[in-house]
C-alpha cells in the first residue's frame, strides 16, 4: 500500500510539472507569433509608405491643385516679349491660349509644354477648362500660371462667368501636362535675328509637339557627320559660336518625366547658306 501511494504522488507531481511546462511552451509560442505579426504589420506599413509617394510621383495624368491669374495689361492673346524667346509667335501660338509659368518654366526646359488648366468652381468653371502653351516666365499671388486673357476666360462656362472670374483676378485651379498638337504643322526652326553666318547661330524651336521636353540639341555636318552640342541660351533659344559648315542636320533629345530619352532626327536639313530671320520646316511631327 505504501509503494502504491508513492507512485500516485509521483504521477501527480509529473502531471503538474508537464502542465506548467505546457503553459510555458504555449506562452512562448504565443509570444513568438505575436512578434511575427507585429513585424509583418510594421513591414507592410513601411512598404505602403514607400510606395504611396512613388505612385503619386509617376501619375502623369493626375491633376495638381494650384492657382492662376492673367496678364492684366495685355491684349487677349499672350505677350510678344516672353522669356521663352518665341517673339510674336509666342502671342499667336495655340490661338493665343498661352501662359507664363513659375516653377514649371524650369529654366527654359518648360517652354513649349502644354497643360490642361481648369478652375474649380462648379458654378462658373467648365469641366474641360483650357489647354495652354508655356511661352513666358512669371509668378503672381501663389500662382503656377499667368494666363493670357483669352485663355483665362476660356475656363468659364459662359461669358458672364468669364466676367466674374476676371473680376476675381486669381482663381483656384487644377492642372496637368498634356500632349501638344498642331495639325498640319511640322516642328519648325526660326533663325534668330542676332545670328551671323558663319560665326554665330541662334534659333528657337516652334510647334513642339507631344508631351516630352527638348533637353538637348545637336547640329551635325551632313558630309562628315561631325556634331556639335548647342547651348540653351535662355528659354527655347539654342545657340552656338562657329557652327558647323555645309548643310546641317538637326538632332533633338526628347526626354520624359519617367526618364525615357529619344533622339529625334528631322527629315529636312538647314541650308548651308542659312540667314537670320528665316524659318526651316524640319519635316517631322511628334505624336
Amino acid at each position: 500500500m505504501f509503494s502504491i501511494n508513492i507512485s500516485k504522488a509521483h504521477c501527480f507531481s509529473c502531471t503538474t510539472a508537464f502542465f506548467f511546462l505546457g503553459l510555458r511552451v504555449a506562452w512562448f509560442c504565443f509570444h513568438i507569433m505575436a512578434l511575427k505579426l507585429k513585424l509583418l504589420l510594421s513591414l507592410s506599413a513601411t512598404l505602403f509608405l514607400m510606395q504611396t509617394p512613388a505612385n503619386g510621383a509617376t501619375c502623369n495624368n493626375c491633376f495638381v491643385s494650384s492657382r492662376a491669374s492673367y496678364y492684366p495689361n495685355s491684349s487677349q492673346q499672350g505677350t510678344e516679349i516672353g522669356a521663352c524667346g518665341f517673339g510674336s509667335f509666342g502671342a499667336m501660338i495655340n490661338g493665343g491660349d498661352v501662359s507664363a509659368a513659375s516653377d514649371l518654366y524650369r529654366s527654359g526646359v518648360g517652354c513649349g509644354a502644354c497643360y490642361q488648366v481648369r478652375c474649380t468652381s462648379s458654378k462658373y468653371c467648365s469641366d474641360k477648362g483650357v489647354t495652354v502653351v508655356i511661352t513666358d516666365q512669371g509668378s503672381g499671388d501663389r500662382t503656377d500660371f499667368i494666363l493670357s486673357q483669352r485663355a483665362y476666360s476660356q475656363m468659364a462656362q459662359t461669358a458672364d462667368a468669364a466676367s466674374y472670374l476676371s473680376a476675381l483676378g486669381v482663381v483656384d485651379i487644377e492642372y496637368r501636362r498634356v500632349s501638344c498638337s498642331y495639325p498640319n504643322k511640322n516642328i519648325t526652326i526660326k533663325i534668330d535675328e542676332s545670328s551671323n553666318n558663319p560665326h554665330y547661330l541662334a534659333f528657337v524651336i516652334w510647334y513642339q509637339q507631344g508631351n516630352k521636353d527638348i533637353t538637348a540639341v545637336q547640329l551635325c555636318e551632313t558630309q562628315n557627320f561631325v556634331c556639335k552640342l548647342l547651348d540653351r541660351n535662355y528659354g527655347a533659344v539654342w545657340t552656338t559660336t562657329s557652327p558647323p559648315s555645309g548643310p546641317l542636320s538637326l538632332r533633338m533629345l526628347l526626354s520624359s518625366d519617367d526618364g525615357d530619352e529619344t533622339w529625334l532626327v528631322p527629315v529636312n536639313n538647314i541650308h548651308q547658306d542659312w540667314k537670320a530671320g528665316e524659318t526651316y520646316d524640319t519635316g517631322v511631327q511628334i505624336s
